[in-house]
């Protein structure tokens, strides 16, 4: 049988199909508004950057957590009051040190361990980064304003379905002895990525 001739059917806009959806999920005893409430206070409240800045500053400080943040991250981070979701089985942190400098992506979508250092930038979900940091790590790392010797090994880290992951800068050696509060206050988002040093 031949469409020719019948009449086009307009397409619903975004605006028609949000509502249709949160008629059927009214329908069905489900609360949408109250669930986007909660998620927009997760987000703008507490799974920032603070967090993983919070942690970085304490293995820094504490010699014994810092053992345990190696040894199991999603542990140690818990005794500081910081959860993560259940599919985020693993917490690997990886330590900056003078020779070796740790950066991670996700190449297939832009997963991070995103309630210890916050959702993840703009520039980290962008596919040329994705692809390029893995490919070469040295000049996307030089175009972002980290200009590393040669001699420094770079290691990628792409997170898994299960694994996240969590760059531990070095601590600038003139912050020794400083209180975590203060030490937190050095930490970015962007050094726990690996895009950046402190």
């Amino acid at each position: 049988m031949s469409n020719v001739g019948a009449p086009l059917t307009a397409t619903a806009s975004v605006e028609q199909r949000a509502d249709a959806i949160q008629a059927v999920l009214h329908a069905r005893g489900m609360e949408p508004a109250a669930f986007i409430e909660q998620a927009n206070h997760l987000v703008e409240e507490q799974w920032l950057p603070r967090n993983g800045a919070r942690v970085v500053a304490k293995a820094w400080s504490d010699p014994a957590f810092r053992q345990r943040l190696m040894a199991n991250g999603k542990s140690a981070v818990a005794e500081l009051g910081l959860d993560m979701p259940r599919h985020h089985r693993h917490l690997v942190v990886l330590p900056n040190t003078p020779t070796v400098h740790n950066v991670i992506c996700c190449t297939l979508c832009s997963c991070t361990a995103f309630t210890i250092i916050g959702l993840p930038p703009d520039w980290y979900k962008d596919l040329e980064y994705r692809a390029r940091v893995v490919r070469e790590s040295r000049t996307v790392l030089r175009e972002m304003g980290l200009d590393l010797p040669p001699e420094t090994e770079i290691r990628v880290w792409d997170t898994t379905a299960d694994t996240r992951y969590m760059v531990l800068p070095e601590q600038p050696p003139h912050t020794i002895g400083w209180p975590e509060d203060q030490l937190a206050a050095l930490v970015t988002q962007d050094a726990m990525i690996g895009v950046a040093r402190l």
